[in-house]
This record gives C-alpha cells, sequence and structure tokens, in this order.
C-alpha cells in the first residue's frame, strides 16, 4: 500500500472515530444512543476526510516522498 493511501485510511479513521465520540456524547445516557445516527455520521465522516485528502493532499504524506 502507498505512503498516500495509508496515510489518508488513518486520518479518516481518526475522523470517524472522533465523530462517533462527538455523536455519542450528546447523549445522556448510553442506552439513549442512537446508534443508527452514530455509525451513519461517523461514516459520513470518515468519507469526508478521505476526499479532503484527496483534494487537498496530505502534509504526513508529502513529506514521505
Amino acid at each position: 500500500m502507498n505512503h498516500f493511501l495509508r496515510a489518508a485510511l488513518i486520518r479518516a479513521l481518526r475522523t470517524l472515530a472522533q465523530a462517533a465520540a462527538a455523536v455519542i456524547g450528546t447523549s445522556a445516557l448510553l442506552s439513549e444512543v442512537n446508534w443508527l445516527s452514530v455509525g451513519s455520521a461517523a461514516l459520513l465522516a470518515g468519507i469526508l476526510s478521505l476526499l479532503t485528502s484527496i483534494a487537498t493532499g496530505l502534509p504526513e504524506a508529502e513529506n514521505h516522498e
């Protein structure tokens, strides 16, 4: 796997986790978490992160070349 793709996937996974944590944090109790909304928001954030990396590049990938 090339360095750019690896760096973009790592960044997307971090973004996905941050989005999931943010959506989960909006519920008062764990039993009130809407898991479909968490998954949907996290997946969308991950996809947007990948698209942003493709559009703007990644400093960590550029320094590696």
